[in-house]
C-alpha cells in the first residue's frame, strides 16, 4: 500500500498526518504541486520484460504525460537486491538535492521512498507498484531505495542532461526515516 506521511521539518519522529489511500495522497501532494497517479498496464508485463515491452504496456499514459508536460524521452531503470553497486547507488540520492527539471518516476514493480522538503514541511511518500510521482523541478527532495533495493521504474525526461542532482548541503535527510520494508508501509 502506498503511504504519505507529512512532518513538520523540525519534528522528524512525529508525523502531522498519515495518508494511506491513493485519493488522499494525491490530494495532499497536489496541494503542493506534486503529481501522484496510479496507472494500470494495457497488457501484462512479464518479469524480465525488455524496456520496449515495459514502455509499450504503459504507452497511453506515457503519451498523455508527454503531451501534457512536454517530456521528450522515456526510459526504464531496474535495480535488484543483488546488484553489486546497490549501496553506492542508494547513497547517491540519500542527501537533499534538487533537479533543473521534473523528476517523474512510475513504479512498474517494487518500491521506493521519495521525501520532499517543501516550505517547512517534509512529505514522505512510499511509492509502490502502480504509483507515478512527479516531483517538480527545483523541489528539495531525496530518494531511498532501501538496503535491498527492488524496483522497475519508467522515467520521463524533458532533457536527460537536466536530471542532474544539485545537492543543497543540508543534513535534513539524515534526520528523517529511511525506507522501511514494504510490509511496514501501511
Amino acid at each position: 500500500m502506498s503511504r504519505l506521511r507529512i512532518f513538520d521539518e523540525h519534528h522528524p519522529h512525529n508525523p502531522l498526518s498519515v495518508h494511506n489511500d491513493h485519493a488522499s495522497i494525491a490530494r495532499e501532494l497536489g496541494k503542493v504541486g506534486v503529481r501522484f497517479e496510479q496507472w494500470e498496464a494495457n497488457h501484462p508485463v512479464a518479469p524480465g520484460a525488455s524496456q520496449d515491452e515495459v514502455i509499450a504496456a504503459y504507452r497511453s499514459d506515457i503519451d498523455r504525460l508527454m503531451r501534457e508536460e512536454g517530456y521528450q524521452s522515456v526510459d526504464v531503470i531496474s535495480l535488484k537486491p543483488d546488484h553489486p553497486d546497490r549501496a553506492a547507488l542508494r547513497q547517491k540520492f540519500l542527501s537533499e538535492h534538487t533537479h533543473s527539471e521534473d523528476e517523474v518516476r512510475f513504479f512498474v514493480a517494487g518500491a521506493g521512498q521519495f521525501t520532499l522538503h517543501i516550505g517547512e514541511k517534509v512529505y514522505d511518500v512510499g511509492c509502490e507498484q502502480g504509483d507515478l510521482i512527479g516531483v517538480p523541478d527545483g523541489t528539495r527532495h531525496w530518494f531511498d531505495m532501501s538496503e535491498a533495493p527492488y524496483f522497475v521504474a519508467i522515467r520521463l525526461f524533458t532533457n536527460k542532461d537536466g536530471w542532474v542532482a544539485q545537492f543543497t548541503g543540508s543534513d535534513i535527510a539524515g534526520q528523517f526515516p529511511r525506507m522501511e520494508p514494504l510490509a511496514s508501509l501501511a
